[in-house]
């Protein structure tokens, strides 16, 4: 029963808003997967297809009920290069093939698809527990950037580009205040953005979002106004309108595995690279969501239903995908919770796909800029600007690089950048607050007391706070306030005692941890006298399983 009720309550608690808010997010999504199938290089269905496909077997299976699936730019860049190639090879075999590529990134997304439902399998979502708060402000502050960045192509050109700004400026502003397009474009998106901002000060019965873009709509349909729409769009990137059917099932991919030959190195590598940046776009979007929610999602579950949604697009014709943070937030902050909202939001964008394009092709292409800049304010941090001098300069450091190298490069190299940065700052702090208190016992012995964490990073300076030829004959060191972390601590006492050892003089350990006292002892036998047993030993553990240590620590290299 409680499973049951878990179930019904993950698929939908408020039926009205997850269905409103799905299909305001299926609006959002049309130019969207349309842009970034141009920018993969690919036909616009093929980008409808893989953001239906995405979103709705993620919303029925994913790990996060409410978060949003379809076609996004960092895949979409990673694409370009893979289809370019294959296009090339295509026009070069015995019987020439027209749009190679376009096959091949369906078979790269078989082998995405794998990738991805293995990552979940062997529970690997758990490590975006492991990323920091400064990388997350980083990751957010960045996309949102990104999103308001794409949306600037989407503006008609306010100046022609050989009218320049610094050589003649009177003439520059002139065409500035005469272009009629691109203040009519911006009045709309003002108003879209000002309904978004003042509706939901009145009711919040209906998405805010959803009015906007019928509103804007009606004005320039009914009011006979002309200026760039969805279906404009479409056909000045070559696309040939919204109009298709159903997506079918690519049985010839199969047969083009043959003009891989060669290209092996080029479709693994890409596969590799789109999964890790679909997983890792999607988890971050999924701990972002956790937050605004106040609720838990499961990543691991997520990858395996990230990696079943790329193999479903590979072998029906779509491009692929992973979360999209924008549609996400419109679809958290329009009142979607459950599972409902995806799936109307796939669905619905696969109905204007078979049924309504005629008349989403009319929607303004303004009232989805508005709704996007409205995304933008919303999932920037704003805070990040009020305490950037009141956080340790590292993180500070790590929050600007992780934003900088979002818009600069992509997604995946960002956060693993911030990852890196924030590990080796923790690794650094942590290796300078390594301390040696020492005193001699009335019987002459000198105890050294040792202080803070023992690990790779700070051996050099464990080592430094011992004066092996000049101290007495009996040592003794206490590790009751320290705690050994790794393989390479061991090391480091395993040889400290050797070197006291080879010097004639008599050394005790105190307050080793169980682990510790193992891998110690299997190292020598002479660890059975050098090791004090004491009732208050600590009882953490070691990374590694001690029992899988089968030979003496001599034998193994720990470096």
């Amino acid at each position: 029963m409680i499973l049951g009720h878990t179930t019904r309550k993950n698929f939908t608690q408020n039926p009205k808003n997850d269905i409103l808010s799905g299909l305001t997010v299926a609006l959002a999504l049309v130019p969207e997967a349309v842009a970034f199938a141009f920018v993969a290089g690919v036909d616009p269905l093929v980008g409808l297809y893989g953001a239906f496909m995405m979103g709705i077997v993620t919303a029925l299976f994913g790990g996060r009920p409410g978060m949003i699936s379809g076609a996004t730019g960092a895949m979409a860049v990673v694409m370009v290069h893979l289809i370019q190639k294959g296009n090339e090879v295509g026009l070069t075999l015995e019987n020439p093939v027209d749009n190679l590529g376009t096959q091949w990134l369906f078979i790269t997304l078989l082998f995405v698809g794998v990738i991805q439902a293995l990552a979940g399998i062997f529970k690997l979502g758990k490590f975006v527990r492991l990323i920091p708060h400064p990388v997350m402000m980083g990751f957010v502050n960045g996309l949102a950037i990104v999103i308001f960045l794409a949306q600037l192509k989407l503006f008609p050109n306010a100046v022609p580009k050989e009218i320049s700004f610094l050589d003649n400026t009177s003439e520059w502003f002139s065409h500035l205040f005469s272009n009629g397009s691109f203040w009519k474009m911006m009045l709309f998106i003002s108003l879209t953005m000002g309904i978004m901002y003042g509706l939901p000060k009145l009711t919040k019965k209906v998405p805010a979002a959803l009015i906007a873009i019928i509103t804007v709509a009606c004005i320039t349909i009914f009011g006979g106004i002309e200026m760039g729409t969805v279906g404009s769009f479409i056909a000045d990137g070559g696309g040939e309108g919204l109009q298709g059917s159903l997506p079918s099932f690519q049985d010839q991919v199969f047969g083009f595995f043959g003009t891989l030959s060669g290209h092996w190195g080029l479709i693994l590598s890409t596969a590799f690279i789109l999964a890790a940046v679909g997983l890792i776009e999607s988890l971050m979007t999924l701990n972002l969501i956790d937050e605004m929610t106040e609720t838990r999602g499961n990543g691991n579950r997520e990858c395996i239903a990230q990696g079943g949604a790329n193999i479903l697009n590979g072998l029906f014709g779509g491009m692929g995908g992973c979360a999209m943070i924008g549609q996400s937030i419109i679809n958290v902050d329009s009142g979607g919770r459950g599972r409902l909202s995806g799936a109307v939001a796939a669905i619905a964008l696969l109905c204007f796909v078979l049924f309504g394009a005629p008349l989403i092709e009319q929607i303004p292409i303004a009232a989805l800029v508005g709704v996007m800049f409205m995304v933008v304010v919303g999932t920037f941090a704003w805070s990040s600007f009020r305490i950037i001098r009141k956080i340790p300069l590292s993180d500070a450091i790590v929050l600007i690089a992780v934003s900088a190298i979002t818009v600069w490069k992509d997604l995946a190299i960002a956060v693993i950048a911030g990852v890196i940065i924030s590990a080796l700052v923790f690794a650094w702090k942590n290796a300078t607050m390594i301390r040696a208190r020492k005193r001699i016992q009335p019987d002459g012995t000198k105890t050294y007391e040792i202080w803070g964490p023992l690990f790779f990073g700070s051996i050099q300076n464990f080592n430094s706070k011992f004066d092996v030829k000049n101290d007495p004959d009996k040592v003794e060191i206490d590790f009751v306030e320290s705690r050994v972390s790794d393989h390479s601590a061991l090391e480091a006492i395993f040889n400290l005692v050797n070197k006291y050892e080879a010097e004639g003089k008599s050394i005790k350990l105190k307050h080793l941890s169980e682990d510790c006292k193992i891998l110690l002892r299997k190292g020598s036998p002479k660890f059975e006298d050098v090791i004090v047993e004491d009732v208050d030993d600590p009882r953490y553990h070691l990374a590694a399983d001690p029992e899988k240590f089968t030979k003496p620590l001599s034998e193994y290299k720990l470096d």
